[in-house]
């Protein structure tokens, strides 16, 4: 396993995160492994080196949280452990029980710490900057939880590049806890974060840990249809909404044509390539199965000639801002 540290913040992290969306509670989602068929992949990510785990409160409504927190303080030392979490969407009907409020935003908090299982969260992110809240009020109550020992980094997902350049700003005039990282939607098939995102992080040392890596699994299946292959494509709506660009296929089979040359799967070649990639840290790759996992940390060892990297970015079509 490779380290590195996330962004220009003094957190280390392996640079391959397991996303544990995944995980929780099949009732969410027909995909979603239940906590008995999870638990071997918290295993065999830590047996490989992964210390670095990410989750959502609203992954199972609640469900992700607990059993990722049950199996890592029963098989990792914690201390040794990233442990990151998210914080927007609703968990209920109520008012109060959604968003970037200070109220949610410190009672989502001290929920997810419960199921959890734990005093602090080492990284702990908005899940997405959409929010009628001012930022102000956003970045000061997460402010307030680092002051209080609940949360150690912050970190943003899905949002403008001139929201977080605001939200430096704002951070940085009123002395607060500034985001160190980065969750966005950034894979060969869409790159539109190249365009204003990615260098607003490279400046300012926010690591980026994209979500969706191999593009909900095209860039890793052997079939063009991105509804066909496994259980979540097939139940994976989203996935149809995010790529749908006829240009999308001529990626895929520029991966597949390099992937066939230097031997490896498709979906190493993908992640080597975003591996490479100027301020990308760790890659959160989802996994429903065990070889995911394994296949994800050999594209650890993926080197990539200049004429490969032209041959997987020349088929690139712009798209439409998708994710935010």
């Amino acid at each position: 396993m490779q380290y590195t540290q996330l962004g220009s913040s003094g957190l280390m992290v392996s640079r391959i995160c397991l996303g544990c969306m995944s995980y929780g509670s099949s009732k969410w989602r027909p995909w979603v492994l239940d906590e008995a068929d999870a638990r071997p992949f918290y295993r065999k990510a830590l047996d490989l080196g992964i210390n670095f785990f990410d989750t959502a409160d609203m992954y199972s409504m609640g469900v992700s949280e607990e059993v990722t927190g049950r199996a890592l303080r029963e098989m990792a030392k914690m201390e040794e452990i990233v442990l990151a979490t998210k914080v927007h969407f609703p968990m209920g009907d109520g008012p109060n029980m959604g968003g970037l409020s200070r109220k949610h935003i410190v009672q989502a908090c001290e929920a997810s710490l419960t199921r959890l299982g734990v005093e602090t969260i080492d990284l702990y992110q908005i899940h997405r900057f959409k929010s009628t809240v001012p930022i102000e009020e956003t970045l000061g109550a997460l402010d307030h939880l680092v002051h209080q020992g609940k949360v150690r980094y912050i970190g943003a997902s899905s949002g403008y590049a001139w929201q977080m350049a605001k939200s430096l700003s704002v951070s940085e005039r009123n002395g607060w806890a500034r985001f160190v990282s980065m969750q966005n939607h950034y894979n060969l098939i869409y790159r539109e974060e190249e365009r204003e995102m990615i260098p607003v992080c490279v400046a300012e040392g926010i690591g980026l840990i994209p979500w969706s890596p191999l593009a909900r699994g095209r860039l890793a299946r052997t079939t063009p249809s991105p509804t066909e292959g496994t259980v979540r494509a097939a139940n994976d709506q989203y996935a149809v909404d995010l790529y749908d660009s006829p240009g999308d296929l001529e990626v895929v089979q520029a991966v597949r044509k390099v992937a066939e040359a230097i031997g490896m799967a498709p979906g190493e070649v993908a992640l080597g390539w975003l591996l490479s990639r100027r301020a990308v840290a760790a890659p959160i790759i989802g996994a429903t199965k065990l070889e995911h996992i394994e296949s994800a940390v050999r594209a650890l060892e993926v080197k990539l000639t200049d004429e490969q990297i032209t041959t997987l970015e020349a088929p690139y079509k712009p798209h439409p801002v998708k994710g935010h």
